[in-house]
């Protein structure tokens, strides 16, 4: 039989699609959707920080964007302090804790919470110091400095080699590594939630 004149029939070719690469940008509307009352000179600083802190900490998946931003929106009262609140009736309970580093009479005011994860304890604000170069120990009210507390909040991640819990999508140990216990547990994986909704 002859196919002369019979035009062969073309299927069409269906060009190979790239996988969907996540937006891991974080901006201030992104981090508004997260913490809508947040304050702008804080949400300000982390995003204008974020890109570059975030490849020097490893944070390049949704999972480590997601438990990252969740844990910082908790502990800065979604973004609204960069200081920890009950004044000096609850720094007094950081007094004496030789776990925290807090060996002078006075360190538990002195170093009591403070920057995004609201760093605790002389012994934190050393080593953090040491990493970023800044003096924390000496002058630790230089945390309560958004630009500044930004870089705690990376450096504090990388010391306490976060990624892995995070990988794990394990709200709970990741609650531990930041916070020492579970404290804040259902509000921290509420967040996480609402993060997986902007960055997945």
């Amino acid at each position: 039989m002859s196919m002369q004149g019979s035009p062969a029939e073309e299927a069409p070719v269906e060009e190979p699609q790239a996988p969907r690469v996540p937006d891991l940008a974080v901006t201030v509307a992104r981090l508004a959707r997260l913490a809508p009352m947040g304050k702008a000179e804080i949400m300000n600083n982390i995003a204008l920080h974020f890109d570059r802190l975030a490849a020097e900490a490893d944070l390049t998946t949704p999972l480590r964007v997601c438990h990252f931003l969740a844990q910082a929106a908790h502990e800065s009262d979604r973004f609204r302090t960069l200081e920890e609140k009950g004044g000096k009736k609850q720094f007094a309970r950081y007094e004496g804790r030789a776990d925290l580093g807090n060996t002078e009479l006075g360190d538990g005011e002195r170093y009591h919470g403070r920057g995004i994860f609201q760093l605790t304890g002389r012994a934190n604000y050393k080593r953090i110091g040491r990493m970023l170069n800044v003096d924390l120990e000496g002058r630790p009210e230089l945390a309560l400095d958004p630009r500044v507390s930004v870089q705690i909040a990376f450096a504090y991640w990388r010391d306490r080699k976060i990624n892995a819990a995070a990988d794990r999508d394990d709200a709970a140990r990741v609650t531990q590594l930041i916070n020492g216990g579970a404290n804040g547990l259902a509000d921290r994986r509420q967040l996480l939630t609402t993060a997986k909704g902007i960055w997945f």
